[in-house]
């Protein structure tokens, strides 16, 4: 079975950093492998607006057949929110939260990012998954590209 892998902006910009690229590229051979299907929302898109222009080009790039779109819902920015109120990240990382929050929804098999921070954060994910759980939505496994294909 093939996993569906919710990405968030990170994951296209890792491609051109130095620190994630070599990962992020292994990832999306294997995502034009057809070995994941990624999930993109709406979100991220819009994150992309004013992005470089290799960013959006190689965004552009990825073959469509391994990609299922999505977009928020009402039900995600209030799970979104939920997190916020239940102090897992700051208000700063509503955006963060959003991402979290549709990769539930949609029941991505898992979560992928490079933002050590606010997402790939063993605190965060415990915070997130409690907040899942109270809500009663399922927990959600958050890794890198790097952990996924190790």
């Amino acid at each position: 079975m093939i996993q569906r892998v919710y990405i968030d902006t990170s994951v296209i910009g890792g491609y051109f950093d130095e620190e994630f690229e070599l990962y992020t590229k292994l990832f999306f051979k294997s995502v034009a492998k057809g070995e994941f299907k990624i999930i993109i929302s709406d979100l991220l898109t819009t994150e992309l607006q004013g992005a470089p222009d290799k960013v959006v080009t190689f965004y552009k790039s990825i073959p469509k057949n391994q990609i299922e779109y999505v977009a928020q819902t009402e039900d995600s920015i209030r799970l979104g929110e939920q997190y916020l109120k239940e102090g897992v990240v700051g208000k700063s990382s509503r955006a963060d939260c959003r991402h979290i929050a549709l990769a539930t929804l949609v029941n991505a098999d898992l979560l992928v990012s490079w933002n050590f921070k606010h997402i790939v954060n063993l605190t965060r994910i415990r915070g997130y998954n409690s907040v899942n759980i109270k809500n009663g939505h399922r927990m959600l496994e958050i890794r890198t590209p790097r952990e996924i294909l190790e």
